[in-house]
């Protein structure tokens, strides 16, 4: 493996950050992705091609998170393979990855424009911008291909430890995007359509310059055709770790969805308060967000390398740096938060109301950079099983019905709703405290002798 992407000798702390960093940089890129096609789309378009990207780019957001949380599968094991200095299998890893993914993308391929129109009924889509929805699922549906390339290539550069590399593609792909959407919705007036093939066609470019820096990157383990076949073992390895964390993520967000529909109920004032503090909630939960990929990377070449003691010090230092960011993001959200309401909305009601929840989202700040933390050290030892079960306990068991018992108050309190996702966050971190403590009694400082086995 090369010395700048080896995690198990060294120092801790600062290969860490090198790596967290650039992680963070590309998420807060994506994050920043939809909202330039909506900007853009809402300056030279129509109002009804302003709800169809919406909505569609919604949908294909939900399916996109879903390949990339599999695709954590690959990363894990990928890093444990070559923490233990099992270069062949490495590659193995990467072909059978391809295999499987490649399936997915040709299944995702054929079903996304068929059932196109079954998800935007699904999704309420309003009657002026049905058919726009409908077109804009199936051009991206057609670009499947792309999207889950993109994603699987990204999984594969956090698992030897580059992180600089999907950045730099995620910033080709938004430079690609803006300009493809300029030229073909301000220019060629396109609407919806025009944006639909400027994500595709972004992603395209993305996979194919990803591709020849692979080509031409040392990589630390050996790859040609010959690996690119089905091998079972490795695929269900895969499976094993990616598909719980895709569940999870499926489920948690199905979870805020039936939050979204409690506080929906409650009126438009609510519905569009709580709207707005989930656009600043989700730049908020980039830092801790970004930790739990780089420790899931980290912890994961220190497990398979059998060295434990590494990963557990990773835990502590990642754990303090992120504590350190989420004090001030809480004293800003908690104290300051109709500056950051600010930015989506004029309306003083909406502002109120979103300042009023992102209170309850200041005090989850000073929460989740222990959960996050937590969650990426129990991806990258490979107990994925674990960390789908937390989160839909505290998603079902807490979350929703706290939501729920709150929202019959009167009057009703923004705050005392959002509290609902912090009660959730406390008791998936001792959950997380349980698990860690047992863990740590039953294998001591050593990796189990099977990679995963925790």
């Amino acid at each position: 493996m090369g010395k700048e992407n080896d995690f198990t000798r060294g120092r801790i702390l600062t290969p860490l950050l090198q790596f967290m960093l650039p992680v963070f940089l590309a998420m807060l890129l994506q994050a920043m992705y939809g909202a330039v096609d909506l900007l853009i789309v809402g300056q030279f378009a129509q109002s009804q091609d302003v709800s169809a990207v919406s909505t569609g780019s919604q949908m294909m957001m939900t399916v996109t998170h879903l390949v990339t949380s599999f695709a954590m599968g690959t990363t894990i094991l990928l890093g444990q393979r070559l923490g233990a200095g099992l270069g062949r299998e490495g590659g193995q890893v990467v072909g059978s990855s391809i295999c499987l993914f490649g399936v997915i993308a040709l299944a995702f391929t054929a079903l996304l424009p068929l059932a196109a129109g079954s998800l935007s009924a699904v999704m309420n889509a309003p009657p002026e911008a049905f058919d726009a929805t409908v077109s804009y699922v199936r051009i991206c549906g057609l670009g499947s291909v792309f999207i889950i390339a993109y994603n699987l290539i990204g999984s594969i550069f956090r698992g030897i430890g580059d992180s600089k590399t999907p950045l730099l593609t995620v910033f080709i792909a938004c430079v690609c995007n803006v300009a493809g959407d300029l030229l073909l919705v301000a220019v060629f007036h396109m609407g919806t359509a025009g944006a639909a093939v400027a994500t595709v066609a972004a992603q395209a470019v993305s996979v194919v310059i990803s591709l020849l820096i692979l080509r031409k990157k040392p990589l630390p383990f050996s790859f040609d055709r010959s690996e690119l076949r089905f091998r079972g073992d490795l695929i269900r390895s895969v499976t094993r770790l990616g598909l719980p964390i895709a569940l999870q993520d499926l489920l948690v967000g199905i979870s805020f969805l039936v939050l979204l529909a409690i506080v929906n109920n409650l009126g438009l004032t609510p519905s569009a308060g709580i709207g707005v503090a989930e656009r600043v909630c989700g730049f908020m939960m980039l830092i801790p967000s970004a930790f739990m990929q780089a420790m899931a990377a980290f912890v994961a070449q220190n497990f398979g390398a059998g060295r434990c003691d590494r990963a557990k010090k990773a835990l502590g230092y990642a754990i303090a740096v992120s504590a350190l960011l989420a004090v001030g993001m809480f004293a800003l959200s908690f104290w300051r938060g109709e500056l950051l309401s600010g930015v989506f909305s004029r309306d003083p009601a909406v502002i109120e109301a979103s300042a009023d929840y992102l209170k309850a989202y200041a005090i989850d700040c000073l929460l989740t950079c222990f959960l996050f933390c937590f969650i990426g050290f129990f991806n990258g030892v490979g107990m994925t099983r674990f960390v789908m079960v937390q989160g839909i306990v505290g998603a079902f068991l807490v979350r929703i019905p706290v939501a729920f018992l709150m929202s019959r108050e009167t009057p009703v309190s923004m705050f005392h709703v959002g509290l609902a996702t912090p009660c959730s966050t406390v008791l998936q971190v001792l959950l997380c405290l349980i698990c860690y403590v047992r863990a740590n009694r039953r294998y001591g400082g050593g990796a189990p002798r099977r990679l995963g086995a925790l």
